[in-house]
């Protein structure tokens, strides 16, 4: 009996244990199914694609937390003066406000890149670092037309991040953020790109630069200026915002492609400025109907709207409803493909672009300028929102709020100028020049003239709140 259980055991493995499962490579219908084994073995594949331990280990030591500290004027309630008179009146205006975000690390010797608004109008930054040390910040440069600014802290040897290829980051591709939400330090997040090139218009900056890399990684608030990592832990951008309803993350987060970030910090780090390259055109994206209308066969490009007179594209002979199409040969699909390719290059810079003019095709040689029309670098607090000497930026909703006003561009940096000279400080709001409205650097500069001699007057509203109107000359 021994024996013949044995037998039987030893028939059962050989006939029906030991054998290899059989893969199904065709139907009841008699169709070949040739793909079956691609399928399990991209399925293989994939469960190596999405082990993040790596990446992980690598990005959360180069991720910091940034924390600020301003202060910020109360709004006037004339319904409390009313109530109590003086004593209200004596109450401080001004109260300390607490901020926080995220930062990366992309040198061994203490540089950082977060994202402006984190520390915008900041008073003190402090950055604490994943083992828990704790320094404080200084701001190498900022720039609001990309919402990147760089810091740098007083360290050597630290852990940093090396730039990743967000040009070729393709939709699907799994990305890991890491951030620092809700104040939660070295919190990693998983997503994949879901779409890239997103313009969303959440830049106030007259030379804003927007297209997004848009994946489902979870971001809330203290994320931004975090890293978004490959699988491979190369910095592929840097996050920035989600659209929600509630404040937090309901399916969507954003982060600035590295291919954006890369050339500004090269220029705040090597000029404390970003050395913008214009073409002097408005642009907007090639509809169907355009598209009809100039009898493109594909509906891409960025169509012209307007040329700026004496600009780049001026030079080049562009005129209005021209479409271009691609950049030094990169195809241009839309108005923020062709920002990106732009943003790359730095005034003085040639380029050749291509057209499309009643049906016809043509390229020429563009040399890109600066916002002042000539090819030369930009000096230190001379940028594209600076005007005899003070950088300007269009007022927020909160600054609109709390001085009750309509329009104006607030003085953020002061340099040697005009603005100085006359006495102006850092925080000024302006609301007219030569009883002109502005809203914007470029209003600034067409309302104030070419000399200082132009400057007749200047109405606005002080960083305390008190309104006031200087007259100049005759």
């Amino acid at each position: 009996m021994a024996i013949l259980g044995a037998a039987i055991a030893l028939f059962a493995y050989t006939t029906i244990i030991d054998k290899p499962a059989a893969i199904v490579v065709k139907d009841s219908s008699g169709t070949e199914m040739p793909e079956a084994q691609a399928y399990l073995t991209a399925l293989q594949m994939q469960e190596g694609q999405v082990d993040f331990k790596y990446a992980a280990e690598q990005t959360v030591h180069a991720v910091v937390h940034v924390r600020t500290k301003s202060m910020v004027r109360e709004p006037e309630n004339p319904i409390l003066e009313w109530f109590y008179g003086d004593r209200y009146g004596s109450r401080p205006r001004e109260r300390e406000v607490a901020g926080f975000g995220s930062g990366v690390i992309i040198s061994a010797d203490g540089y950082i890149i977060t994202n402006n608004h984190v520390i915008e109008d900041a008073e003190n930054i402090e950055v604490k670092l994943n083992d828990n040390r704790i320094f404080n910040a200084t701001v190498i440069g900022r720039d609001p037309s990309t919402d990147i600014a760089l810091i740098k802290i007083d360290a050597k040897g630290l852990s940093y991040l090396r730039y990743g290829d967000s040009d070729n980051l393709k939709i699907g591709e799994w990305v890991l953020a890491v951030g620092n939400p809700f104040n939660l330090t070295s919190t990693v997040t998983a997503g994949i790109v879901s779409a890239k090139g997103r313009n969303l218009g959440i830049l106030d900056d007259d030379y804003r630069i927007e297209s997004f890399i848009q994946t489902d990684a979870a971001l809330n608030m203290g994320n931004s200026g975090g890293a978004l990592v490959d699988t491979k832990g190369l910095l592929v951008g840097i996050t920035s915002a989600i659209y929600s309803p509630s404040g937090a993350y309901a399916g969507n987060s954003f982060a600035i492609p590295v291919s954006i970030v890369k050339k500004v910090v090269e220029d705040l780090r090597q000029y404390g400025e970003v050395q913008r390259a214009l073409i002097g055109v408005v642009m907007t994206d090639v509809t169907s109907e355009i598209a009809e209308e100039q009898k493109l066969a594909e509906v891409k490009g960025a169509i012209i709207t307007e040329v700026k007179e004496g600009s780049a594209a001026a030079d080049a002979n562009l005129k209005e409803k021209d479409v271009i199409v691609k950049l030094d040969g990169e195809p241009i699909n839309s108005s923020s493909e062709l920002q990106v390719q732009v943003s790359k290059h730095r005034p003085g810079d040639k380029v050749n672009i291509t057209y499309i003019r009643n049906g016809k095709e043509i390229t020429v040689p563009i040399t890109m300028k600066n916002f002042a029309g000539t090819t030369g670098v930009v000096a230190r607090g001379m940028g594209a929102g600076t005007v005899f000497g003070a950088r300007f930026e269009s007022l927020s909703s909160n600054d609109r709020k709390i001085f009750g006003i309509e329009n104006g561009v607030k003085i953020v940096e002061l340099n040697d100028g005009l603005f100085r000279d006359l006495g102006l400080k850092k925080g000024t709001i302006i609301k007219s020049i030569n009883n002109k409205k502005v809203n914007s650097a470029d209003d600034v500069r067409q309302a104030a003239g070419t000399s200082e001699k132009s400057l007749k007057s200047i109405e606005g509203v002080t960083p305390d709140g008190r309104e006031f109107y200087f007259q100049y000359g005759k």
